[in-house]
């Protein structure tokens, strides 16, 4: 790794200016926006990469867009491609059919002849490898802000180009004061929580729900914590002892409170593994009462989720859902939970609909859990399903027209065609 000045990166970035150059650039809140931007001036034209990209990224012609799951950055626009796949299938498109010409990483200082990825590994490990071993450009930009993880985190020197020193504030996410979504939310998590026993391996997914099934386990005893992501939920559970002292909590990436960047650095109770370790279905299923718990957008009576489409247009993507849903349903004692509020506040609609007309995200859940209660799904007929829904999860305003809305459906008896 050689420390140069913006400059001369500039010139080395230029290289890749006769082509349409693929950058693949750190996501969520670990985007290194100084070398991103350094990037957007010195190409013409270009393809980003990125996960989760946020509001700030650069957005003009000659900028094409590309992401599996889809950020408030490139959501809705004209000049983003969507790539629908399981987070954990990533790697294996940045090594086929969108291979990185320049990867941009945000990095701690080197220590001991390393640096580390902080807050985010998730793709990067995939991304760095594919762009060195195909004559690409891996360039880091150094920041005494970011802590330092361990596990695939710790990147070599060896793997890095170039670099630059830019400090500055690690964003955290802007949390909205909505006292009706914050009782909701609170409301869905006591459901959740009886069903998670001590000694539970966790993950949660994105979102107010998530965080709030989290705040209600803290007396929870030897809980375990194998998720894609984490946020202050987490710590906060350490700092109750709620979770198993000899067990690491394994995440890929992590954002949240200014305490959570403090409470992840240097720890060695927390490891941040690659995307194809953590969100492999295989090792998921190998961990001990795998309970997944993610968040979705609708369920249909055939208890189908979606997560990822909102009027009709892409909103995020899979991410890790289908991942983590396969996985815990494999794991011995495991569980996939999905949980959501039984009734959308701005629209006047229910979450709970006869059928999904958008691609389904995932399916085949334990069971589904709103502010009205838990419908349990495993092992029940299709009538029993939606029995289950209608009666247990839907919000009351909406259960009688989803009552004949599955009588149609022929899920309360056969219908003939």
């Amino acid at each position: 790794m050689r420390i140069i000045d913006i400059a001369r990166l500039e010139v080395a970035v230029e290289q890749f200016a006769h082509r349409e150059p693929r950058i693949v650039a750190a996501g969520n809140f670990a985007t290194p926006w100084a070398l991103l931007n350094l990037a957007d001036k010195a190409l013409p034209a270009y393809r980003l990469f990125q996960l989760c990209a946020q509001p700030g990224i650069p957005v003009r012609d000659g900028v094409r867009h590309e992401s599996p799951f889809v950020g408030p950055g490139m959501r809705g626009l004209a000049s983003l491609d969507f790539l629908p796949a399981r987070l954990s299938l990533v790697p294996r498109i940045l090594a086929t059919t969108h291979v990185p010409d320049i990867v941009l990483l945000h990095t701690t200082p080197p220590r001991d002849g390393k640096v580390s990825l902080g807050v985010e590994v998730n793709i990067l490990p995939a991304a760095i490898e594919q762009a060195l071993a195909r004559g690409g450009l891996v360039i880091a930009q150094i920041n005494r802000n970011m802590p330092y993880t361990y596990g695939d985190a710790e990147l070599s020197l060896d793997a890095i180009d170039f670099a630059f020193d830019h400090d500055s504030p690690l964003p955290s996410p802007a949390r909205r004061a909505d006292p009706v979504a914050g009782a909701t939310a609170a409301g869905i998590a006591a459901h959740v929580a009886p069903l998670v026993p001590d000694g539970a391996t966790l993950q949660a997914g994105i979102g107010a729900v998530p965080d709030a099934v989290l705040a209600g386990l803290t007396e929870r005893r030897g809980l375990r914590i194998w998720s894609e992501m984490i946020s202050d939920g987490v710590a906060d559970l350490a700092a109750h002892g709620a979770l198993d002292p000899a067990t690491p909590v394994t995440a890929s990436f992590l954002f949240g409170s200014q305490e959570l960047y403090a409470w992840a650095d240097c720890n060695p109770e927390l490891r941040m593994l690659r995307t194809e370790t953590v969100n492999d279905p295989a090792r998921i299923a190998a961990q001990p009462t795998m309970t997944s718990i993610n968040t979705a957008l609708q369920v249909d009576l055939y208890a189908q989720a979606n997560a990822s489409y909102a009027n009709g247009r892409i909103y995020s993507g899979f991410g890790g859902q289908t991942d983590f849903t396969v996985g815990a349903l494999h794991s011995a004692g495991g569980q996939a939970i999905i949980a959501l509020p039984s009734w959308h506040a701005k629209t006047g609609t229910s979450t709970l609909i006869p059928q999904l007309t958008t691609p389904v995200t995932s399916f085949q859940h334990t069971a589904i859990v709103t502010d009205q209660g838990t419908a349990h799904l495993l092992g029940c007929d299709q009538r029993g399903q939606a029995i289950h829904l209608i009666e247990h999860a839907a919000h009351p305003d909406a259960r009688d027209e989803l009552r004949d809305a599955a009588g149609r459906l022929g899920l309360f008896g056969t219908v003939s065609f």
